[in-house]
């Protein structure tokens, strides 16, 4: 089978060019004579294709990333067959967009110390994801729901969210928005990208106050991973066909029952597990992967 490897970076500051790539192509063990780079976006992104007689291992891809690092580079293998994904599955905190919403809320009550301790061990996989989520929310018992409108006022998108989705949209691309954060945020979210649907989960609340509590069953690691099964019997597509995207440990299960998964700014848990890693690029490096040029980009009103 026929592979690719992807050169891509955002960083700031870096401009790739052929000198940065023929240097970490001679950590690949390629033959010398390698077909030169295309580029999809000068100075960011470029593919090398590799036949399946030279291609080296995924293994052996964690000595040409290291080498990517130093220059603030994302090096990745993709197989060239069916790489233009029919389904993309995204998480939203920390991916879509820029922030963990659960704490920016916490920040607004005061309880920001507390909340952000346990995300942090839960996305890196030290807690289990329900449960953290179930001690996380009732810290907000008896807080305003108004809170929701106060982190939406201050959420920022990632950089290269939007043309992420209305770029697979262009090209018949089921897409959804997928996230252990909670309603309010996500609907939102979504409809600012241009997400066909959203799932989160959604905390109680009465007389306008959060009560504490979250309706079950919690959205979380296996749920995600059941999403995208169900859209890819919707759609008569074969997880193959699915790219998924994420930051977090409730991520895993999603990111391995794709065709595409790709951990975005991964926590550590997910770099060691995820063979496709966007350390150093936005969220267009999902595109470049799959092998859209820049020129393919698509960044207008949803439809």
């Amino acid at each position: 089978m026929q592979h690719v490897l992807v050169f891509s970076t955002s960083a700031p500051q870096i401009t790739l060019n052929d000198e940065m790539i023929d240097g970490l192509l001679q950590h690949t063990g390629l033959p010398s004579d390698a077909p030169p780079a295309t580029w999809l976006a000068p100075g960011q992104a470029a593919e090398v294709p590799v036949s399946q007689s030279a291609a080296p291992k995924f293994a052996d891809i964690a000595e040409v990333r290291q080498a990517g690092e130093a220059m603030r580079v994302d090096v990745n293998l993709i197989a060239a067959e069916n790489r233009q994904k029919r389904l993309l599955l995204a998480d939203m905190d920390s991916t879509i967009i820029t922030d963990e919403s659960l704490d920016e809320m916490a920040a607004l009550a005061g309880l920001d110390e507390a909340v952000a301790a346990i995300t942090a061990r839960s996305m890196n996989g030290e807690l289990d994801f329900e449960a953290a989520l179930d001690e996380r929310v009732a810290m907000f018992a008896g807080q305003p729901a108004s809170l929701f409108e106060e982190i939406l006022a201050a959420t920022q998108l990632t950089a290269g969210a939007r043309t992420l989705v209305q770029t697979m949209r262009s090209r018949q691309a089921q897409c959804y928005l997928v996230s252990g954060g909670f309603t309010p945020v996500a609907d939102r979210v979504a409809e600012q990208c241009g997400f066909h649907a959203a799932h989160a989960n959604d905390m109680h609340i009465h007389d306008g106050v959060i009560t504490g509590t979250v309706k079950k069953p919690i959205l979380g690691r296996d749920s995600k991973a059941q999403i995208l099964a169900r859209y890819c019997r919707e759609h008569a597509l074969a997880a193959g066909d699915a790219a998924a995207i994420g930051d977090g440990a409730n991520d895993m299960a999603v990111l391995q029952a794709a065709g595409m998964g790709v951990a975005f700014a991964g926590k550590d848990v997910l770099r060691a597990a995820i063979d496709l890693q966007l350390n150093h690029t936005d969220l267009t490096g999902l595109l470049f992967l799959q092998g859209y040029r820049r020129a393919d980009f698509v960044t207008g009103e949803a439809g």
